[in-house]
């Protein structure tokens, strides 16, 4: 070889290029893949494959979207049965046999004193267009404008939604204080800052002087998931329920990423045994697809035709996925599975903490679990609770992505490592996530000493 001549270099892997180029081309606005470089090319249940031959599990599952996991055989074989039968895949508001076997499969699964006397309305694809739909069905119902919505709530992304959640800057939306046990805004956590969160609220409403008008509803998460994982106490959640039914106030629970059996049971509000006027449903109930609708009391029907629509409202593969999601949930008792599951890895995440003081709080309810890290080297606050360490819960999310874990962070300071994992995984399976969890836990701890430690390294996610 001549001495001019360059020396060949291998050319980088394809997964590099296609990272280098989302990077190039997609806004700023992207989320997950910032905090997740990876490339997944196949997927089955638990597991993802990435484009570099390395292996993930998966408990982020579309932000709770894959109940069922990826690429789960039925609902794969029932979107394949609607593509072979040449049945239309865009049909606006039409009726369809797919559409109403949809329908009479969800509302089997619904509360029966809202299922007999409910009706359904088919949003755009996303949650957040339910949520819009929600505002605008009370809104038309009742007369009134104003809504109430809690501190660290989590609606969505259009106008209203993001008006109702807990960032919001300049909204005529009342905020009203959530049940938050680790960092309680009255100082006192358990049973005692739950009845003062009610007190409130009921005091608001009731005191002529509050200047708090009359609202065309309230909305409220019965865990709250992007706050932090916070499950509201079941007592507190009756007493929402019983103020707003006193004063005709139309109650809206959103359970977008509770419903489809996460939290132990078919629909979250069935642990407090609450029925509300109106229920906000999607991610789960499509199976993986994109599919929202709103379910509600059949005397709110006021509006009229045309007052909420959508073009893509009319998803049929995304109603047979649904359908056969709903199905297998209910038919295989998953929604009990979760509960189950969900308290062994409670009580073993709750050992965790015990042997790590960088964990203030774990909670959840089923497979919708919360690790909150915090600094370790802070002084409490009079209640027990420590500040927020951001920088190392984003360390402990690398780590668990460099032993193939996949987990979200979320809560007020992006603290709360997050645990959606599929109702469909085994023990085995439970077992392989906590001791990744475990074992990044300790490796986050050795490379960040503390909250102005240098920043964690990229990693990548190893072959199981």
């Amino acid at each position: 070889m001549a001495l001019t001549e360059s020396v060949p270099t291998a050319a980088p892997p394809a997964h590099e290029g296609i990272l280098r180029r989302q990077s190039l081309r997609e806004s700023a606005a992207r989320t997950y893949a910032r905090s997740l470089p990876i490339v997944p090319v196949r997927a089955r249940g638990l597991t993802i494959e990435g484009a570099d031959g390395r292996r993930y599990l998966d408990c982020l599952s579309g932000a709770g979207t894959l109940a069922l996991g990826h690429n789960h055989p039925v609902v794969l074989e029932a979107i394949r049965t609607v593509l072979d039968s040449g049945a239309p895949l865009h049909i606006l508001d039409l009726a369809t046999p797919v559409k109403d076997a949809f329908i009479t499969e969800l509302f089997a699964t619904l509360p029966r004193e809202l299922a007999e006397k409910g009706r359904i309305q088919f949003c755009g694809p996303a949650g957040t267009d339910a949520v819009e739909a929600a505002f605008t069905l009370v809104r038309t119902a009742t007369g009134r404008e104003g809504l109430m919505a809690f501190s660290g709530a989590y609606h969505g992304m259009t106008a209203q939604a993001l008006a109702a959640s807990g960032g919001a800057r300049h909204t005529g939306v009342v905020r009203l204080p959530y049940p938050y046990d680790y960092r309680c805004p009255f100082g006192t956590g358990g049973a005692r800052g739950a009845e003062l969160a009610a007190r409130w609220t009921q005091s608001l409403l009731d005191d002529p002087k509050s200047g708090v008008p009359d609202p065309a509803g309230m909305i409220l998460e019965p865990v709250q998931g992007e706050g932090g994982v916070i499950p509201a106490p079941d007592s507190w959640l009756r007493r929402m329920r019983e103020l707003t039914t006193e004063r005709r106030i139309p109650l809206i629970v959103d359970e977008v990423q509770t419903g489809v059996g996460r939290t132990g049971a078919f629909w979250a509000i069935e642990h407090s045994g609450i029925v509300p006027d109106v229920l906000v449903l999607s991610k789960a109930i499509g199976g993986s697809l994109p599919l929202a609708v709103i379910v509600y009391r059949e005397e709110l029907d006021a509006w009229q035709p045309g007052a909420h629509a959508g073009t893509f409202r009319g998803n049929q593969l995304a109603m047979a996925a649904g359908r056969a999601t709903l199905a297998y949930v209910r038919e295989n008792g998953l929604d009990r599975r979760a509960g189950e599951l969900g308290a062994r890895m409670l009580a073993r995440l709750t050992a965790l903490a015990a042997a790590h003081d960088c964990i203030g709080d774990v909670r959840g309810r089923g497979l919708m679990l919360g690790v909150e890290i915090v600094d370790r080297d802070a002084e409490a606050d009079a209640t027990g609770a420590r500040p927020a360490d951001p920088r190392l819960a984003a360390a402990v999310q690398h780590a668990c992505l460099d032993r193939g874990l996949i987990v979200e962070l979320g809560g007020r300071h992006s603290a709360v490592v997050r645990l959606l994992p599929p109702l469909t995984i085994t023990d085995e399976q439970a077992d392989a996530i906590l001791d990744r969890l475990a074992d990044a836990l300790t490796a986050a701890v050795r490379t960040t000493p503390g909250p102005m430690g240098p920043s964690p390294t990229t990693t990548r996610g190893i072959s199981p």
